[in-house]
């Protein structure tokens, strides 16, 4: 059995998961008392040891030129440390036995996750900064209905001190709900990650296309929608074959425009992309900032991504070709359709595509820009503020 599938039996099999929760719960809690809080220990996580990016690398990279920080020890658990390389301080392996004692010695985490793996835990003296990775439009937490493929998991036990970090009273509304978390621990400052979205350029436009080797002249589309939990292979693994046609798309929009294909990190395997000179899969590629900044027009369904994207202005489609099931299935907090210039079919979208009138869906983007990301562009800033405040 890979540990792809072992990770999947136990995130999504109620069995395996009770099993592993008060086993590792109470052997963290042993694990404990043998150890001391180390006040000048920082550890940082995202998406749960997957990645190196968003706001918990955001902030990070904040506090390396914040002389407030340069007597504390940084470091960062990954899946496969080996895969990256850091300017300062350590890496460490997640789900290893120095990964849990680290957590319960560090003064502070920062994730934009969780970093218990599914337990109940916390630090011997840790504050907790929680950045989440984005607002959502689906429901999430004890909002999922029973009967959801994303059962909830057991309420873990709270830092004595954790805050999260909010784009504006709608995240705190949903979350503080959503987790059981009192609305007074949310700082509305926004996402770290999307500093640099607030202040884009053309110029830095035009350079990250030319390192994504687009043509000079050609328009971009970014195309990232989101998974679907319900549709699994015999694995478990996330499946998702969005309803396209890519030599259709090329022969209506190649002459001026070129797609980038993006798929959630959720979903094990896509339909097979090969590129050419209108396509290109981007779904493995380190920095989904990078994306947004090199793209004219994104292209989504039911995902976070929309509230990011919005931070920069740019035009905005919604393809919800299946919106009754996924409503149904998984739950939705408001109808984005409302928001966002949408299309039910493929011919429908291409057409949206093609007659796009780009004031006009700007305006789109602003309205819902100013009803659901009130805060944006000095969140690196704040985040190291409350930080700093909460450790003296």
């Amino acid at each position: 059995m890979s540990s792809v599938t072992l990770i999947n039996k136990v995130k999504y099999s109620r069995l395996f998961y009770n099993i592993y929760f008060h086993i590792g719960s109470n052997a963290i809690k042993v694990l404990k008392f043998f150890l001391k809080a180390d006040e000048k220990l920082i550890v940082f996580s995202s998406f749960g040891g997957r990645k190196y990016d968003d706001s918990p690398k955001a902030i990070y990279e904040a506090m390396l030129k914040d002389p407030r920080f340069e007597v504390y020890e940084l470091v960062w658990a990954f899946m496969r440390p080996d895969d990256y390389s850091l300017p300062r301080g350590r890496k460490m392996k997640i789900d290893t036995l120095t990964y849990y004692k680290t957590l319960l010695r560090a003064r502070v985490w920062v994730t934009n996750s969780s970093m218990n793996r599914g337990l109940a835990f916390t630090g011997i003296n840790t504050f907790l900064l929680n950045t989440w990775h984005g607002t959502p439009i689906k429901v999430m937490g004890s909002d999922i209905a029973n009967g959801n493929g994303s059962f909830r998991i057991k309420r873990k036990k709270r830092n004595r001190k954790e805050l999260m970090l909010a784009q504006s009273q709608y995240d705190v509304n949903v979350f503080s709900r959503a987790f059981h978390m009192p609305k007074e621990n949310f700082c509305i400052v926004g996402l770290p990650r999307n500093d640099e979205l607030a202040y884009v350029t053309k110029e830095k436009q035009n350079e990250l296309k030319r390192v994504l080797g687009i043509p000079e002249g050609k328009n971009v589309i970014l195309y990232a929608p989101t998974f679907r939990e319900y549709n699994r292979d015999g694995g478990n693994n996330v499946v998702f074959v969005p309803p396209i046609n890519l030599q259709m798309w090329q022969k209506r929009l190649g002459k001026d425009f070129v797609l980038l294909f993006r798929a959630h990190y959720e979903v094990a395997r896509v339909m097979g992309i090969e590129d050419n000179c209108f396509v290109k899969n981007v779904s493995a590629y380190p920095c989904l900032n990078e994306l947004m900044l090199a793209s004219d027009l994104l292209i989504s369904d039911y995902s976070s991504i929309f509230f990011d994207y919005s931070v920069q202005g740019k035009p905005m489609l919604c393809y919800c070709y299946d919106y009754d099931k996924y409503s149904e299935k998984r739950g939705m907090y408001f109808d984005i359709r409302e928001w966002i210039p949408s299309a039910s079919d493929e011919e429908a979208l291409l057409q949206l595509i093609e007659n796009t009138d780009v004031t006009e869906v700007c305006e789109s983007t602003r309205k819902f820009k100013e009803m659901y990301v009130t805060e944006s562009g000095h969140a690196s800033e704040g985040a190291l503020n409350i930080i700093y405040n909460n450790i003296q």
